[in-house]
């Protein structure tokens, strides 16, 4: 599958012995009652709870600080799950209106909490943009900033060795280069040029549409307080790595900075391999360009605090466009990588061998940057026919959503592939929510196998809200939004596993992710603010295959990186997502 991070198969045959008794046949959903959005409900939004038990007559809302009961109401309806003989019952409160605090009780027995507030999501925008700072590398993790997740400095990344693929008469194998700061990519601790790429750019895409949303989110990083939107700050620190990345000599870029294999749950400061930047990639290249011509231009109003930063991108951004389009087949291959050098490398792949979205994420952002006709030309011809949801595989929704958050003027240039695009956007909006008030978790997501799948939170129901919100903005339809929050609600607690599945948000979370720095930290709490990949019923290598529905096919445990992994570029989605709701409550809310 092209949306796969597929990983190596070595680390998990070492470990997968010391597991399997632990792990149960099929992970099955907990003796859960009502499912609801365990953050909270804005004051304006349908409030809807789920609960499998049956003939329910009535049920009641008690106002935890009072005592006193506000609301009571019969079930709204009944739905049968896709894969079992599960009904699911669902309860519509949603005439309650009033911030605060509240306990949901069918038939008078069973109970559970929900709250009310204005800002009902900002902890968890929050705890999504703050989470990439525990995940910076080459940087001591500090109390002030982290409380009890401190850690030292790990890989510092100025020893790296150029790669026998990477090799160049400039920089022949065994050559060593410094490239220091970023972001570990996910459980594991390497970095990876296109999944840095499309994590900025779309955390940008939100900043784009919401700036003053976003100059108030502070978040307790060490950059806090500087006059810079924290979200600039952060994906700076991944920008300056990103930069190191590029061969100084042909514009080229690095596919990844990696171990050759991975390595295991230990701390940072504890791993041994060396590190390595491997072949040089199209697809690596050209999402390079897009993010630092789409930063060049967001970066300008500060840019004398990061000292020309907008200017050195801009330049980079061009030079590694005219790298790919002089090299539009070097698509990134392990298998044939290995075949060729050594040492071998089993890391993750990020392979993709269609670089037509690549191109025009990257032409559309260097167009809107430096107003040069030969970039539009190239927009123009590698435009999409079709919307697309964005995931790090197929960005062309990323070039979409900069077209849609461009000037009139820049717009009008796009005509001849735009208009489509943005039909295109609300013809997917509105086959997304379909019938999605009558299924069995009353959210467009979550009542299709294939929404199933390795990272399916992030890129399919993060992705739809985040596309469904995008509808909202083109079309004011206030349905594409209503149906937005559903899907945050399916994210945060009302689906088939009762799981609010961001770690250290809501009343069940993810304790035990597949993540090294939570796992070696000694610390039982993981990491907060992490979206976990969720639901997933491949089979995976050490773990016995799940006999249970698609919707419960989760995991929570270490080992399980198919259904328990963290992601920077799911926690884009993640940010992306909540940001975006979060700062359309507001303005509603007059805050």
């Amino acid at each position: 599958y092209k949306y796969m991070r597929p990983k190596s198969s070595t680390f998990f045959k070492q470990w997968a012995g010391l597991f399997l008794l632990a792990v149960p046949l099929a992970a099955t959903a907990a003796n859960d009652t009502i499912r609801v959005n365990q953050l909270g409900y804005y004051p304006h939004q349908e409030k809807i709870a789920v609960t499998d038990c049956r003939d329910i007559k009535t049920f009641t809302v008690t106002n935890t600080s009072t005592g006193q009961t506000v609301f009571s109401g019969k079930p709204l309806y009944s739905a049968s799950s896709e894969w079992s003989d599960k009904v699911r019952t669902i309860l519509d409160f949603s005439p309650l209106k009033v911030p605060g605090n509240y306990q949901l009780t069918i038939d008078g027995k069973y109970t559970v909490p929900f709250s009310i507030s204005n800002q009902a999501l900002l902890p968890l925008s929050r705890a999504a943009l703050k989470a990439f700072y525990y995940q910076r590398c080459s940087l001591p993790i500090e109390e002030t900033y982290a409380g009890k997740w401190t850690r030292p400095a790990g890989h510092p990344d100025t020893q790296v060795i150029i790669h026998a693929s990477a090799a160049s008469s400039e920089r022949p194998a065994g050559t060593v280069i410094s490239s220091p700061k970023g972001w570990y990519d996910a459980g594991d601790y390497n970095k990876y040029i296109v999944n840095s790429a499309f994590t900025i750019g779309l955390m940008l895409s939100a900043y784009q549409a919401f700036p003053e949303y976003f100059t108030k989110l502070e978040t307790n990083i060490p950059e806090s307080g500087n006059g810079i939107p924290d979200l600039l700050d952060e994906t700076y620190y991944n920008l300056v790595w990103m930069l190191s990345m590029q061969d100084p000599a042909d514009g080229g870029v690095y596919h990844k900075l990696t171990t050759p294999s991975f390595e295991g749950f230990i701390r940072p400061e504890d791993c041994k391999q060396p590190r390595y930047v491997v072949q040089k990639s199209v697809t690596a290249t050209l999402d390079f360009a897009a993010v630092m011509a789409q930063a060049s231009r967001l970066f300008t109003p500060y840019d004398s605090h990061f000292k020309g930063f907008s200017e050195k991108a801009i330049q980079a951004a061009e030079k590694a466009y005219a790298w790919a389009a002089e090299h539009p087949e070097s698509y990134y291959d392990q298998r044939r990588l290995n075949s060729q050098f050594q040492p071998a490398i089993s890391t993750g792949e990020y392979g993709d061998r269609n670089a037509q979205d690549e191109f025009f994420w990257a032409a559309t952002e260097l167009y809107l940057s430096t107003g040069k006709s030969m970039y539009l030309q190239d927009a123009a011809k590698y435009a999409p026919h079709q919307y697309t949801l964005p995931v790090w595989g197929n960005l062309s929704a990323l070039g979409v959503f900069s077209w849609m958050q461009a000037s009139a003027q820049k717009q009008e240039a796009g005509q001849k592939f735009l208009p489509g695009l943005k039909q295109s956007l609300i013809h997917l909006a509105d086959s997304l929510i379909q019938g999605a008030d009558v299924t069995p978790f009353h959210a467009p997501y979550g009542h299709h196998t294939q929404d199933f799948f390795w990272g399916s939170l992030s890129d399919q129901c993060a992705s739809q809200g985040i596309s469904l919100i995008h509808a909202y903005l083109l079309s004011k339809k206030e349905t594409y939004l209503n149906n937005a929050y559903r899907n945050m609600d399916y994210l945060l607690g009302r689906n088939a596993t009762g799981y609010c599945y961001v770690t250290g948000i809501g009343f069940k979370s993810p304790k035990h992710p597949h993540h090294r720095l939570s796992v070696s930290d000694g610390i039982n709490e993981p990491i907060p603010g992490f979206l976990v990949g969720g639901p997933n019923p491949q089979p995976q290598m050490g773990l016995p295959a799940f006999t249970c529905a698609p919707d419960e096919a989760y995991l929570d445990q270490e080992l399980s990186y198919t259904t328990n992994e963290i992601a920077i570029n799911w926690n884009a989605s993640l940010l992306t997502f909540s940001a975006m709701l979060d700062a359309l409550a507001s303005s509603e809310n007059g805050q």
